[in-house]
């Protein structure tokens, strides 16, 4: 990350403080420092968002429909759990400030296959309750047009067209707002000083247990995975028969049945096939999708060798039981109480399941 062409501060924290996610590794986030936005440096003119293969909730919008406008450009992939987080917030701010001159433009630059399909997007856009515009960003030419480097991240534009800063990552949600308040305070949108958004994320959208975490997010296709642990190790794009070792260290995960381990999704041939995690955190997610027939897959998980219980996400039940139905992040794990040590499993008892990703809050 350059941070020479921020505008600013590191936070000193540990690897797992509110990160910023690139497509292949976790970033250390920076922190706003809120003056006055003249004292922002300018980056140059926003990049025309010409070449969007379709929009969402707006017609395609050009230089002359923004200008004029303050606008937050939010880099986003839909399964992304750190985008998740800062979704409520950023819903919060497009809702308050725009009868004063914000626009709020969400670019889907997708992370996973399945996120290409724009049926995909259209309807997780719905479910999420965002009425913003939504550039689909297949190609991530837009993406490189900002010379992004993470998801989320956030893009800061005068009124002017002028891109005047940019934020990777969670947090810091009462400094950002601060600067879009003095940038539509330059723009004669009203005075700058306003009281913040009260928001109180809930489900999956909720802050991560930033103390308690102490397991990374984990890929399981082979492009990107760590910490497999079956005997024999992984077997790149074929057909293989895993176990479980008899005991995991913290952070290893294993597989037990008959699956293929493929460069972005892992995939089970024949039910019953389990995945079994060793982790430590609140939250636990696995981004996981249908076969390509969409025909449900049936699961059920196990924590400490036990049903989950209260600890359950939202997701499964009590007794851990759940159903994967569309391509999505799955919450399978929430603890009420103290966070230690676990041993994470889950079963799929029909074939086809595609597993992407463990997340972790």
């Amino acid at each position: 990350m350059n941070v020479a062409r921020l505008f600013l501060a590191a936070i000193l924290a540990s690897p797992f403080a509110a990160p910023a996610k690139t497509p292949n590794e976790g970033r250390t986030p920076v922190k706003p420092m809120v003056t006055s936005a003249a004292r922002l440096p300018i980056e140059g003119k926003m990049p025309s968002f010409g070449r969007a293969s379709e929009w969402l909730n707006s017609p395609p919008l050009s230089a002359a429909n923004l200008r004029g406008k303050v606008v937050l450009v939010d880099f986003c992939t839909y399964s992304c759990i750190n985008w998740l987080r800062q979704l409520p917030y950023v819903r919060a701010w497009a809702e308050k400030y725009r009868d004063r001159g914000l626009l709020v433009i969400g670019v889907h630059s997708p992370e996973f296959g399945f996120e290409t399909n724009v049926d995909n997007v259209r309807r997780a856009v719905k479910a999420m309750g965002i009425t913003y515009p939504i550039v689909i960003d297949n190609d991530h030419a837009i993406w490189r047009a900002f010379e992004n480097e993470a998801w989320p991240a956030l893009f800061f534009v005068d009124a002017q067209g002028r891109i005047r800063g940019r934020y990777y990552g969670e947090g810091a949600y009462d400094e950002t707002e601060e600067i879009l308040q003095q940038l539509l305070a330059d723009a004669g949108h009203g005075g700058a000083t306003q009281a913040a958004v009260s928001i109180d994320p809930q489900g999956v959208e909720a802050n991560a247990d930033w103390e308690n975490l102490r397991t990374a997010e984990t890929y399981v296709g082979h492009a990107r995975t760590g910490n497999f642990a079956s005997p024999g190790g992984l077997l790149r794009d074929k057909p293989r028969v895993y176990a479980v070792p008899a005991s995991l260290a913290l952070n290893q995960w294993a597989l037990a049945g008959d699956w293929t381990i493929g460069r972005e999704a892992t995939v089970l041939h024949a039910a019953p096939g389990r995945i079994a995690f060793r982790f430590h955190a609140r939250d636990l997610h696995l981004v996981m999708g249908p076969p390509a027939s969409g025909a449900p897959v049936r699961f059920r998980i196990l924590l400490d060798g036990r049903p989950p219980g209260s600890a359950h996400g939202l997701d499964v039940d009590d007794l851990g039981q759940g159903v994967v139905n569309e391509p999505r992040l799955y919450q399978l794990i929430r603890q009420p109480g103290r966070v230690a040590d676990g041993t994470f499993e889950i079963e799929f008892l029909d074939p086809g399941i595609e597993t992407f990703s463990f997340t972790f809050g």
